[in-house]
Order: C-alpha cells, then sequence, then structure tokens
C-alpha cells in the first residue's frame, strides 16, 4: 500500500536533482528517509527501489535521487563531497516540505555518504550503510590507470560496470582523501552496517573498519551470499526487511501527533484517499477497507462485505471455543468459510419475506477438530447460532444516522 511520486529539488551545486518519493498510500508517514546510491547507479537501482519501498510499507516516507549526472539528474558526475552536499541538499528540501529526515540509507558509496552526511542534517536519528567503503579513496581504485589520463588531460572516458562515463579532474579531488574516518568516529548516531562477507567490489573488511571505528550503539549484519549490488531478489529483499525492520525503531519518535482515537467500543471510519479507500481506526487498531480492482478500487485492504462476514465469523468462533472451554469439550479448532448473496428467494422456502423483496443470506460452513461427540458438535452448531453478532444481524435492528457539524 504505497505510492511513488516525482520530486526534484536543487543540489548543491544549483543543478536539479530527480527524485523519487516513496510513501505510505494512508494517513501520516510517521517518519521520512533519504536513500543514496551506490557508485554510477541510481536511485532505479534494485536495491533502491526494494528497500525504499520496503520501508514505505512499514509507513515510512523514503526519497530516492539520482545524484548529479546520473539518471534524471543535470550535470557531470559528481565526487564524493559533492554527493555528501547533495545529502544535505536532499535534507534541506524535505525539511522546507515539511518532511524533515529522520534516517538515512546508503549503498555502497553512498553508504560513505549518509555517514560523512549524518552529522550536518540535524533531524536525522540513525543511519545504515550496505557495502559500504570505509574511506573514499577505495572508489578511485575502479578508475585504473584512467586516473594518471584524467590528471594530466582533465577528464578521459572510463568504462565502469559495463558504461561508459566521462570522469573529470574534479571528481578525482572531490573524492580523494576524504576525512572518513573521522566522520565515521564521530557520527553520534545509531548505525547499521550490511555487508557481505563475500563482497566482490568492496571486501568485508571494510565492513570491519567501519564497525571498529564507530561508536556504539552499532550493529553489523552479514548479507550472506549477496553481491556487492544485490542483484539476487531475495538478499534484496533481506536486506530491505532488515533495515525496515531496525529502521522503524528509530522513526518511533519522529511520528507527527495523530488523530486522537475513538473510545472503546466506538469505530471510526475516514476517508482515505482514492476511489473507495477508507481509514478504519478502534480503539487501539488501524486498517484500510477498500474494494477490489474489478470494482475501481485498489484492493488495499478487505471490502465492506468481507468486514461484515469477518465480524460474523469470528464472533461465532470465539462463542464456540468459550463454550467449549466452559463445558470441557475437546475443541482444538474452528474453522468458518462464509458467502454473502443475495436474492435467494427462490432457494429460502424457510424465509419470511414479501413478494418483490430481495432476500440477502449468508451461508457459514462450520468445520470443528478435536475429540467431540456426535452430542457435543451438535451443540456447538447451535451455539454457533447465538452468538452476539449473528443474534444482531437476525434481530430488528434499527440505525439511526445523524450529522456531525
Amino acid at each position: 500500500m504505497i505510492t511513488t511520486e516525482p520530486y526534484r529539488f536543487t543540489g548543491a551545486g544549483g543543478m536539479t536533482l530527480d527524485g523519487r518519493l516513496e510513501k505510505p498510500r494512508y494517513g501520516t508517514p510517521r517518519a521520512v528517509a533519504i536513500f543514496a546510491h551506490c557508485f554510477t547507479c541510481g536511485k532505479d537501482s534494485r536495491a533502491a527501489t526494494f528497500i525504499t519501498r520496503a520501508l514505505a510499507a512499514q509507513g515510512i516516507m523514503v526519497l530516492r535521487f539520482d545524484f548529479v549526472g546520473l539518471g534524471g539528474s543535470a550535470g557531470d558526475l559528481s565526487g564524493f563531497a559533492s554527493q555528501v552536499a547533495d545529502l544535505e541538499a536532499a535534507a534541506n528540501a524535505l525539511e522546507a516540505d515539511g518532511h524533515a529526515p529522520s534516517l538515512l540509507i546508503g549503498h555502497s558509496l553512498g553508504g560513505a555518504a549518509v555517514i560523512a552526511a549524518a552529522g550536518q542534517c540535524e533531524t536525522v536519528r540513525a543511519v545504515a550503510t550496505i557495502g559500504a567503503p570505509s574511506d573514499t579513496d577505495h572508489v578511485l581504485t575502479h578508475l585504473g590507470d584512467s586516473i594518471e589520463e584524467i590528471e594530466v588531460e582533465g577528464e578521459a572516458v572510463v568504462k565502469l560496470a559495463g558504461r561508459d562515463f566521462c570522469i573529470k579532474k574534479d571528481f578525482i579531488e572531490d573524492t580523494r582523501g576524504q576525512r572518513q574516518e573521522d566522520a565515521i568516529r564521530n557520527l553520534g548516531k545509531p548505525l547499521l552496517i550490511l555487508h557481505s562477507p563475500t563482497d566482490e567490489i568492496v571486501s568485508v573488511e571494510h565492513a570491519r573498519t567501519i564497525y571498529e571505528t564507530a561508536r556504539h550503539p552499532k550493529s553489523f549484519i552479514a548479507l550472506d551470499g549477496a553481491s556487492h549490488l544485490l542483484t539476487d531478489d531475495e538478499n534484496a529483499h533481506y536486506a530491505a526487511d532488515l533495515i525496515a525492520a531496525w529502521g522503524s525503531r528509530y522513526a518511533e519518535g519522529d511520528r507527527v501527533e495523530e488523530e486522537e482515537r475513538p473510545l472503546e467500543g466506538v469505530v471510526r471510519v475516514t476517508t482515505a484517499g482514492g476511489k473507495f479507500a477508507q481509514h478504519v481506526m478502534t480503539g487501539t487498531h488501524d486498517f484500510i477497507a477498500d474494494e477490489p480492482k474489478s470494482y475501481g478500487g485498489e484492493d488495499d485492504g478487505p471490502t465492506p462485505y468481507d468486514l461484515l462476514l469477518a465480524s460474523l465469523g469470528t464472533c461465532t468462533s470465539m462463542t464456540m471455543k468459550m463454550y467449549a472451554d466452559r463445558k470441557g469439550m475437546k475443541l482444538d479448532k474452528v474453522r468458518i468459510e462464509l458467502e454473502h448473496s443475495r436474492d435467494h428467494a427462490k432457494d429460502c422456502a424457510d424465509c419470511d419475506f414479501e413478494n418483490g423483496k430481495q432476500i440477502q443470506a449468508i451461508d457459514r460452513a462450520i468445520e470443528l477438530e478435536g475429540e467431540l461427540s456426535d452430542e457435543e458438535r451438535a451443540k456447538l452448531l447451535e451455539i454457533a447460532d447465538k452468538c452476539p453478532v449473528h443474534r444482531t444481524l437476525e434481530s430488528e435492528l434499527h440505525i439511526h444516522t445523524t450529522e456531525v457539524k
């Protein structure tokens, strides 16, 4: 239940940077995060997409954007210091829009960048990295012999990850010799380090260095069997779930003040966007009701009739279980399937109805598991008809409607 929206903002160097906001479809996000992609990857990489959407599904809004010179962002490929500055610009843009970020997540060089940027983002409360190098000079090793040409000629075309990039001298100067060790040591925020022991691009020794340099609270989790780029769906989802679970802990304190909950026994229903979606709130629970896509909805929750059937089914099962416990019956499990249908006049010989009036029926099939006698089973089926919701549905029910102003 998430939505993806375009998000453009001005980077530190004045370039327009192209991003995407992954948002919970309903309700106010309980926190905001920024995802920094790997070197030469982009906002639409597998890791960026899976992780940001996993967080959005848990109520955390996430911005993933292209650094300068990549994807939909303008300019030439930026160096490390420029990427750090653009992360700060992203945080400022979100804060100006009322979405101050509390979590930074970075993949590969993006992981190093979020560590360096975190100290300049006052609202950020925690940082997570995936396959991050412990020093920025590591990325320059991928340029190989081209470094000399770049420094002499001012630029050179270098093949990286199967693509050609024009690397300029500014990139090298902007990346070389950054004091990453100081940034790690002085982070001062909870840090989650994810790294594959078999990472072929950034060795796991970098994770060890980051972990040993950082102060607590810090955590390390091995992404056993994963590639550096998380190209395998299973490993990408695993990393996403880990960060989502860990990040949720540090998101709780940023929840925007919520609507006052209804009193016990009262259910509140509020439109939630889309054609049919409704936000259902009780004293302690929230969920979405919707219609299936075949009826024009988004299928983000049970339908009104699903809820009606669930109400009868749960009440029936609770009542039978309570009776069995009180009578010492060995009832192990109750399984109930219910179906609602209309216009059963032809099949309902024992129904009392006026001619022409639509008849509605609920078919309820009950399966009982346990060491029960025939007499006990018959009694439990009798008790099923005595559940409170069953009685309410079959009673002369009056619904009183008033407008609240």
